[in-house]
């Protein structure tokens, strides 16, 4: 880094002033559209901005390319979500079909549940939606995870609080 910041904002603009081009051409060597390069990019720094705490990192490149690689990954999970439901949408006969304005607010829950179990591990997740999706008991999710019952429901409850939070906020 050129210097050495003395607040939150400025150390994010020093990342931002001397490795958003770096950072930029990493992306778009990583992602096949360009403008969704630059709005990943635009996004690693916003996620800086929203820390509650930064030091200065001593690898600046690879800490950057940590934060851009998790939204790579939501970005990438997300497009999957969607063409899925594109897909189930097309199983369905037109005149079924919601307006497009209904689809859209589909598209948008399914990325908000998407987000909210995104906090959850991957076994949390996978039990919550057996339950909530594939109405699997306790005992099946047990099996099929090989996990035991009790931590089935330890499981169950993490999804659970997430959608809590998501509905009224965090428990106080």
């Amino acid at each position: 880094m050129s210097s050495v910041p003395s607040s939150h904002s400025d150390l994010v603009g020093a990342l931002y002033r001397d490795h958003r081009g770096w950072l930029l051409a990493w992306l778009r060597r990583n992602v096949a559209c360009p403008q969704r390069a630059e709005d990943l990019s635009q996004d690693t720094f916003v996620r800086l901005l929203g820390r509650g705490e930064l030091t200065a990192p001593r690898e600046p490149r690879a800490f950057l390319v940590a934060i851009a690689k998790g939204l790579l990954f939501d970005y990438f999970r997300r497009a999957a979500l969607e063409q899925a439901y594109l897909t189930e949408l097309m199983l369905i006969p037109e005149a079924e079909h919601p307006s497009v304005e209904e689809q859209q607010l589909i598209l948008e829950d399914l990325k908000q549940i998407d987000r909210l179990l995104g906090k959850l591990s991957s076994k949390a997740r996978t039990a919550f939606l057996y339950n909530r999706i594939d109405g699997l008991s306790h005992a099946e999710i047990a099996e099929r995870l090989g996990v035991s019952v009790p931590r089935v429901r330890q499981y169950l409850a993490q999804g659970l609080k997430q959608c809590y939070i998501a509905l009224y906020g965090e428990p106080t």
